[in-house]
């Protein structure tokens, strides 16, 4: 997407989902555990990424202000087309959102069809977290 700032330093978007309410202690220290676990650091996002209807969620705007990065929203059916991309698809969550993934999706869909999954779907008591990546063709 033109609006994300991508380079050869930052090229992975952080996908988030959440309940609402969330605290946004939990959903930083999930997103810094999935950093942790995908083996980069916080310098190497480009963007956070989530479904439309947490654009004023709390938790998700933190994280992005701590990254310093932009914060992008997609809306359920753009998510739901990234469907065949995902680890854990879920039918639970389309039941509630319409989309079978939120966390994955959103950082498939920021970043486009170049995208591929670094970091399936982790979780937290109320939260998501996956990590998408420029492909290496692109790098």
């Amino acid at each position: 997407m033109s609006e994300i700032p991508f380079d050869t330093a930052r090229r992975h978007v952080l996908g988030l989902g959440c309940e609402r309410g969330t605290p946004p202690a939990e959903v930083l220290a999930l997103a810094v555990e999935a950093l942790r676990a995908a083996g980069i650091g916080g310098a190497q996002l480009a963007a956070i990424a989530s479904i439309d209807s947490r654009r004023q969620e709390s938790a998700i705007l933190a994280v992005a202000s701590h990254f310093a990065v932009p914060a992008v929203f997609f809306d359920a059916s753009r998510l739901e087309e990234e469907t065949p991309r995902l680890k854990n698809p879920s039918a639970l969550v389309f039941a509630r959102v319409g989309c079978h993934g939120v966390a994955e999706s959103a950082a498939l869909a920021a970043i486009g069809a170049d995208a591929e999954l670094l970091l399936g779907k982790i979780k937290s008591a109320h939260a998501t977290a996956a990590i998408a990546r420029i492909g290496l063709q692109k790098a």
